[in-house]
């Protein structure tokens, strides 16, 4: 893959960004500039994106804590190093990085360091529209307005401005389309399986919700050798796509009749098997989750919210007596400098499927018909091409300001 032109390190330079300038409007494809990296920054190049139901949630926000606007959304993106800013040494131009939205600082604090936790607290994750270090952006229009910051990635932008504690470096030959996946849902929900769960050749796997992130977690499941997965969800014509994720046995909670969600699954899981419960949101059922895994060791793992203001309630005695454990996991537990170049190769040896969440693959301008996909619910992902790695080196010079 041809370099960046190194000439336009340390100035301004003009691309096209995909710019949100009104919840729930059309993106509007248009010129920007971007600012040079400041110290421990990196700006890249960005090749391709995918879109994630996230983008779609703060597309539509219009209050806090993410209603900012303009800004560029964007948070499963893959690109090239064109430039660093002061103290990186860790990055150089020409580098192929995946930004997470997830910092890692690389072991400068106590959790970076730990094997138990994936949550940095130097650069604690918040919904900033600016960057981690500053709050600032590196981001405004040909008429010199502030364009907000998206989850410290931004990647509906040709080049985009990112700290290099949201910066994992991959290997430059894995495809692009490909690793781009790896830095939010599908990423969270096979790492939920495989780091957080610890899920064991043979154990029984219960997922809430059928999404892409219940199926990357039905993936993690399969990947670790689960015995059974136990899929639920209210819309049962998403069997037959589970099913080629590794779903063995679907419940809808709809038809459970007299019967509790619990009872339903616990008269299909024997009583003597291990049953680890993951679920991806919150839900209508999410009481009854507890209930569900097996009591002394069943785990209860949420990766994702529901409303605004959702609680959970627990009776004390239920907890104590139960030895069940409930936990969260952002980012599925993993740890994106680690573990994300770990779950790329085992892509590349052709050991996590990642092709089949593949649904779509467009080109930037038609970014909007991606969007609509999405929210019609016709796609897992569709990858976004901003430039295509078999173009002329040309293509990827950017146009100092």
């Amino acid at each position: 893959m041809e370099s960046p032109n190194p000439s336009t390190a340390g100035k301004p330079i003009r691309c096209k960004a995909a710019v949100c300038r009104k919840a729930g409007e059309p993106l509007a494809i248009e010129e920007i500039n971007v600012d040079p990296p400041r110290a421990r920054e990196a700006r890249i190049r960005v090749i391709c994106t995918s879109i994630c139901n996230t983008d779609v949630s703060f597309w539509r926000m219009t209050s806090s804590p993410g209603g900012f606007f303009p800004r560029i959304l964007g948070h499963e993106a893959v690109g090239v190093v064109e430039s660093v800013g002061e103290g990186v040494t860790e990055l150089k131009t020409g580098d192929t990085v995946v930004p997470v939205f997830l910092p890692d600082c690389g072991g400068e604090c106590a959790d970076c360091r730990s094997e138990n936790s994936n949550l940095c607290s130097k650069l604690p994750f918040k919904l900033s529209p600016g960057m981690p270090r500053d709050g600032t952006s590196r981001f405004a229009d040909l008429r010199g307005n502030v364009i907000h910051n998206f989850l410290s990635v931004s990647g509906f932008s040709e080049y985009t401005v990112v700290d290099v504690a949201h910066l994992t470096k991959v290997d430059s030959s894995a495809p692009p389309e490909r690793a781009c996946l790896l830095n939010c849902g599908i990423a969270a929900g096979v790492g939920a399986a495989w780091r957080k769960a610890n899920v064991q050749k043979g154990s029984t796997v219960a997922i809430f919700g059928l999404g892409s992130i219940g199926l990357a977690v039905a993936e993690g499941a399969r990947l670790c050798g689960a015995g059974r997965v136990i899929g639920i969800d209210a819309y049962p014509e998403k069997l037959e796509m589970a099913k080629k994720f590794g779903v063995t046995e679907f419940v809808n909670p709809v038809d459970c009749g007299d019967k509790s969600l619990s009872q339903v699954c616990h008269l299909k899981t024997p009583e003597n098997f291990e049953l680890e419960l993951l679920c991806f949101r919150f839900s209508p059922f999410l009481l009854c989750l507890t209930k569900v895994c097996y009591q002394g060791w069943g785990k209860t793992i949420v990766l994702g919210v529901g409303g605004e203001g959702s609680e959970m309630k627990l009776k004390c005695m239920d907890v104590l007596q139960s030895g069940r454990t409930l936990t969260g996991a952002l980012f599925g537990g993993l740890k994106p400098k680690t573990h994300i170049p770990i779950l790329l190769q085992r892509y590349i040896h052709k050991e996590l499927e990642l092709d089949k969440f593949v649904t779509h693959e467009m080109e930037f301008e038609d970014i909007n018909k991606a969007f609509d996909l999405l929210v019609e619910g016709k796609c897992l992902r569709c990858v976004i091409w901003l430039y295509r790695p078999d173009q002329s080196a040309a293509c990827l010079m950017p146009r100092v300001v």
